[in-house]
């Protein structure tokens, strides 16, 4: 049976301690993310992995809430800019909870035991996530601009299609319909980055 309550406060800051990496931790800061999937397993677009993915959002929003301000969802990782409420800066509890539901939800069909490690094992891990995630702060209005196009622009750099507009895992579409994007912005010509973003 699939345990679908979320983990505990002492779980979650188990999991979160594990790790000596800094973490930015601004109140109300506005961060740009990269998660993947463990060695790289292309499942994030799977029909149920989006629905847990939703789903475990929800739930986690409506306990600690955020604003998820651009999205884009491939096979084998994600990247996402979040805003956190005034008064919270712990982006690392919520991706916990949320990669955890995922697990749950998923785990009967992705679990790979043949993969687990004796060192999985003893952090309670699965075989779904890469077990940490990267995380930029946006230090400005160029800064989110450059890192929304990045997040936006991130399935034609791995040629999953040949237009921004024809991916539907993605919030261009959202950003196209409020005029913030043309139609085919990131189409025919290539977007040059001047830098690598959360790779």
């Amino acid at each position: 049976m699939v345990r679908t309550s979320h983990p505990t406060d002492n779980e979650l800051w188990m999991i979160l301690t594990m790790s000596n990496y800094r973490r930015a931790n601004t109140n109300g800061g506005t961060y740009f993310f990269t998660v993947v999937t463990y060695r790289r397993q292309g499942f994030l677009c799977n029909n149920n992995v989006r629905e847990a993915l939703r789903d475990g959002i929800r739930h986690v929003i409506a306990t600690r809430p955020f604003i998820i301000d651009g999205w884009v969802l491939l096979p084998d990782h994600l990247h996402c800019i979040w805003t956190l409420p005034p008064n919270d800066a712990n982006f690392g509890v919520r991706w916990a909870m949320i990669k955890c539901y995922v697990t749950k939800q998923c785990a009967a069909d992705l679990q790979r035991n043949d993969w687990m490690s004796t060192s999985k094992r003893k952090r309670n891990e699965s075989t779904l996530w890469q077990r940490r995630f990267w995380e930029h702060q946006i230090r400005d209005d160029r800064d989110y601009e450059k890192h929304m196009d990045y997040l936006h622009y991130n399935p034609v750099k791995h040629g999953l299609v040949k237009n921004v507009k024809d991916w539907r895992h993605s919030t261009f579409h959202r950003y196209h319909r409020n005029g913030v994007y043309d139609e085919n912005w990131g189409g025919d010509d290539v977007l040059v980055m001047d830098e690598e973003f959360g790779e």
